[in-house]
């Protein structure tokens, strides 16, 4: 795949979705750093599911940190994984309490500090609390990024590094968001919908999946 099939990738992307974000809900960094943290091995949908009940009450360090794990728990026992996301929710609010002033911080190295945040995290907060170039790769992004030939990888950490250099620069900012959710509803894992997929005629995935007959 060459630069101007990527361009004209990310063109339609844009054009379809001029202004991607995540699906999770926030309003604050705090609370879409927390949304991300328990969104791990979890769909949004459930994590917004539980943070609707939480947050109109709960959305600031202070708040939740007050609940302590046994207080938390009731509220996302729902999603996957909830008591080691419930341990990681409570220590990280109190180091951003005790070390952060209450406030997420906007570098890397203290995002990736913190309980329950790797690396993918840290880049969703830059990208989409502090408006940073980043991109998150999570399965659905490695899936497409090497299903497509936008930017093939052996991991997460390669295909990070061949879409900052591979997306053109005018697209970088929001395509982790255009390829997350190409992944999500189109490209999904198991059978591709390339007969609904706006960049099939530039994807290198053969064979493509044909539209599906009625009744099947």
């Amino acid at each position: 795949m060459n630069t101007e099939q990527r361009r004209e990738i990310f063109r339609r992307f844009q054009a379809a979705n001029p202004h991607p974000t995540t699906e999770l809900e926030y309003t604050t960094p705090f609370e879409l750093l927390i949304a991300v943290i328990l969104s791990a091995q979890a769909t949004d949908v459930s994590v917004n599911k539980a943070l609707r009940k939480l947050y109109p009450t709960h959305n600031t360090p202070e708040q939740i940190y007050a609940l302590g794990v046994e207080g938390l728990t009731p509220y996302i026992q729902s999603i996957g994984l909830y008591r080691t996301k419930a341990r990681n929710v409570i220590e990280t609010c109190r180091i951003l309490l005790e070390r952060h002033g209450g406030e997420v911080p906007r570098t890397r190295e203290e995002l990736e500090a913190l309980p329950g945040v790797g690396r993918k995290t840290a880049n969703v907060i830059l990208n989409t609390a502090f408006g940073e170039v980043a991109i998150a790769v999570d399965t659905h992004i490695f899936r497409v990024s090497n299903r497509t030939g936008i930017a093939p990888g052996k991991n997460v950490e390669q295909v990070e590094r061949n879409l900052l250099k591979l997306v053109p620069e005018e697209y970088r900012m929001d395509a982790h968001h255009w390829l997350i959710l190409h992944g999500r509803y189109t490209c999904i894992a198991r059978l591709p919908k390339c007969w609904n997929c706006m960049i099939a005629d530039l994807c290198e995935y053969e064979p493509k999946t044909p539209l599906p007959e009625k009744g099947v």
